[in-house]
């Protein structure tokens, strides 16, 4: 999977778990709703710094944007916990 793809995915998925909106995260990273948008959408190729802010308005480590995630038997789309990859 391309990274921007992947980066979008586990965003969109510790967003939803976190209960925050698009427009709030935005807010806290001080990036438009529309990046937001096109960030969990596989369009946008954020920056190092720019992940950081976004890692940080979800409470979460930068690492948990960037690290494959698989469901396991049992967990659901909304759990934010990575699982670390067996290949």
């Amino acid at each position: 999977m391309e990274m921007r793809k992947l980066v979008g995915k586990n965003f969109a998925r510790l967003r939803a778990a976190s209960g925050l909106t698009q427009e709030k995260v935005a807010e806290l990273a001080n990036v438009s709703q529309q990046y937001i948008s096109d960030l969990e959408r596989g369009k946008r190729n954020p920056t190092l710094e720019t992940l950081s802010d976004l890692a940080t308005a979800l409470g979460v480590s930068h690492l948990d944007l960037v690290r494959p995630y698989e469901l396991e038997e049992g967990d659901t789309a909304s759990d934010p916990t990575p699982r670390s990859s067996s290949r």
